[in-house]
């Protein structure tokens, strides 16, 4: 390999490691997320709270909603598939998706899985009653389930974003479609949602096409308040009056 072609190959695979490093950040933050995520209270919030509760759900999963499957390697399970629609407010591009349906009827026999994950989706489902029903239906007696649901958050995957959901609206719901709640918890509280919602007005300014110029403007405007906001949320007192997620682990009764 001559010099220079080498210099590009060990460039190129310093850009691809900078890339994947990027995308881990946006959806597992570690202290570099405060100067590279735009959405890093929230985005550490749901990862904190699916890692305290991945060890609960067990056998074969079924990820109701998956996308990019970012929170896979959380779960130690037999099996994990991952279904999706295939008509959606984002692209599929890059993503891990096994099983596409119809957004309405899962394409899987009665008891077909021990658990059920999903984060971030039942806003974007017009008719979730019908949905945990099909939940139940594929789930064996028994059988676990980890919701993450936004209750604070702007529209988006727009026009596919139709509702929002309090912790007693859930609660309802789950209750009534033969589902026992074994935990509840709420995955921030007051303050951080303040700053986070003040970073997602400054990135909603300032968003482009161009991911190298999102990433400039995160690092100049957004990545201050992040800062500040991390030292702060610290000393602040805790009020979970508002939260940006409710975040269930639930059972599916005899």
């Amino acid at each position: 390999m001559y010099p220079q072609q080498e210099r590009n190959f060990h460039l190129f695979l310093s850009m691809k490691k900078l890339v994947s490093i990027y995308k881990k950040e946006q959806f597992k933050p570690s202290l570099l997320g405060l100067f590279i995520n735009p959405f890093y209270f929230v985005r550490l919030s749901i990862y904190k709270g699916i890692k305290r509760n991945a060890g609960y759900l067990a056998g074969e999963l079924l990820d109701f909603g998956c996308g990019s499957k970012a929170y896979k390697d959380l779960f130690t399970v037999k099996k994990y598939i991952g279904l999706d629609v295939e008509q959606s407010g984002h692209p599929h591009t890059q993503e891990s998706i096994d099983v596409f349906y119809d957004g309405r009827d899962i394409p899987f026999p009665d008891a077909s899985f021990d658990s059920c994950f999903s984060s971030q989706v039942f806003e974007h489902v017009f008719d979730l009653e019908y949905s945990l029903k099909e939940i139940n239906r594929i789930l064996k007696p028994g059988g676990k389930c980890l919701f993450v649901v936004p209750f604070v958050w702007d529209e988006h995957e727009i026009p596919y974003d139709f509702a929002r959901y309090s912790s007693f609206g859930l609660k309802y719901l789950l209750e009534k479609h033969n589902f026992a709640i074994t935990k509840h918890e709420k995955d921030s509280h007051f303050f951080e949602v303040l700053i986070q919602l003040w970073c997602l007005y400054i990135y909603n300014l300032f968003h482009t096409k161009s991911n190298n110029l999102n990433l400039l403007f995160t690092l100049i405007f957004i990545s201050p308040f992040n800062i500040l906001g991390k030292l702060l949320s610290f000393i602040a007192p805790r009020n979970m009056g508002l939260y940006h997620n409710n975040i269930f682990l639930v059972e599916k009764k005899s």
